[in-house]
């Protein structure tokens, strides 16, 4: 009998230990990597730091005095507004199920049905769709500076809401949500040259021309009135960036710290560039050329920032301002395109040859972490370049259909008594500071 109970005792043992083992399995794959989740959340807030409050000093700082706070509450009302959205439905549109390439599947409205981890990631999936949230919300604020002093304030948020969902929402996913983009075509983009900068870039210069010019474009000199809190906030958009690069590698790896030592590198070359040619060119350096260049090598390196080298980091800021500083003049005196902060020639440009140089540097014998099989530098080139058209045509024809859709509600200019008021106090009922 005691035999019989022995035996019959193993026997469930071993039945036993299958499912065990199983329980085990199941766990570890559905267990998030807790350094990798910290260094995801810290990146987050290190994005929302770019925005609140580093994008709206840089800008506050570039524009009249009297429009300041204007600038201010608008880049805060847009991170509002996208934030929402991307909670409601833009984070399913560019991160959910796969399936015909162009759209996300609809099964995590109001995030609602998140998995414990993201695919091919060791993070929470909660954790990535906060960390692309931060992406979702600064994107449509980066294009404030394209018209400044003269918009109305509904017409900015209305328009800055229906673009998330139209133009960066479909973009994310056909480029970081396994859409057609990357999948098919082997387009590449580390942290957001094309998702970020290409799409702000083109909607910013094609809303600059849908608005029109302020009252005495060209002729008039619109100078800023506090390069001060223009340093200050290029100086909190370059170390939120390390988490806006960083961050992209979505792990505390070697790949997040070669993200980072890549974005302050190509910073530190393109600030210093940027000095010498106003030496050169205007006979002193300044400090909002300083703050201009840094940000033009930071969006230019963003597109490959985890997968080259540093020396060819260097390289990608002294290509920022190679093309940037000429396509300021450009836009502004050849063209005459009131982009008044130049979102287009810093932004767009920077992000769109970044995208494209990336197929040359990914090249292991220029340092870079190399082709995927069956790529290679003309290849790459090809899907590179293929990327940066098709999302510069749609972000073009995303932005006229907003634009001109929210238009009919809410009439997209001031008027010229508050435009020359300033919008602080018309659009808000506030004043700023003068600074002298």
């Amino acid at each position: 009998m005691k035999r019989q109970n022995l035996a019959l005792a193993l026997a469930a043992t071993a039945l036993a230990l299958p499912a065990v083992g199983h329980a085990q399995t199941a766990e570890a794959v559905d267990a998030a990597d807790s350094g990798d989740t910290a260094w995801l959340l810290a990146s987050s807030a290190l994005v929302l730091f770019m925005a609140l409050p580093g994008l709206a000093l840089f800008y506050g700082g570039l524009v009249r005095a009297k429009s300041f706070l204007a600038v201010s509450v608008q880049i805060g009302a847009i991170a509002a507004v996208g934030s929402l959205l991307w909670i409601m439905a833009g984070y399913t549109l560019a991160f959910g199920p796969v399936s015909s390439g162009w759209l996300g599947g609809g099964n995590a409205w109001m995030l609602a049905d998140l998995g414990n981890v993201r695919d091919g990631t060791l993070v929470p999936e909660s954790a990535f769709a906060l960390f692309h949230m931060m992406f979702a919300l600064i994107t449509p604020a980066l294009m404030v500076g394209a018209w400044v002093d003269r918009t109305r304030f509904g017409w900015v948020v209305a328009f800055a809401g229906l673009w998330s969902l139209i133009v960066y929402a479909p973009v994310a996913h056909w480029v970081w949500g396994g859409g057609w983009l990357s999948s098919r075509l082997g387009t590449l983009d580390f942290a957001g040259g094309i998702v970020v900068h290409t799409t702000a870039g083109i909607s910013a210069l094609i809303a600059a021309l849908l608005i029109g010019k302020r009252s005495g474009f060209p002729k008039q000199q619109m100078l800023p009135h506090s390069p001060a809190l223009t340093m200050i906030g290029a100086g909190m958009l370059w170390a939120g960036w390390f988490g806006f690069n960083g961050g992209s590698a979505l792990a505390a790896t070697d790949d997040a710290a070669s993200a980072i030592i890549n974005t302050h590198a190509a910073a530190c070359a393109a600030a210093l560039a940027w000095l010498l040619i106003e030496k050169i060119t205007i006979g002193k350096p300044t400090s909002v050329g300083f703050a201009t260049g840094a940000v033009a090598g930071l969006a230019t390196v963003t597109p490959a920032a985890g997968l080259i080298a540093p020396g060819a980091a260097i390289l990608f800021g002294l290509a920022a301002v190679a093309v940037c500083y000429p396509m300021i003049q450009i836009v502004k005196r050849r063209l005459e395109i009131d982009d008044s902060l130049d979102v287009f020639a810093v932004h767009g440009m920077g992000g769109i040859v970044g995208s494209l140089l990336l197929a040359v540097f990914l090249d292991p014998a220029l340092g870079g972490t190399g082709y995927a099989e069956g790529m290679g530098l003309a290849r790459q080139l090809f899907a590179q370049a293929a990327g940066v058209g098709v999302v510069a045509v749609w972000s073009a024809l995303g932005t006229v259909i907003c634009a001109l859709a929210v238009s009919m509600v809410i009439p997209m200019r001031v008027t010229e008594d508050e435009e020359r008021e300033g919008l602080d106090l018309t659009s808000h009922g506030e004043r700023a500071w003068e600074f002298e």
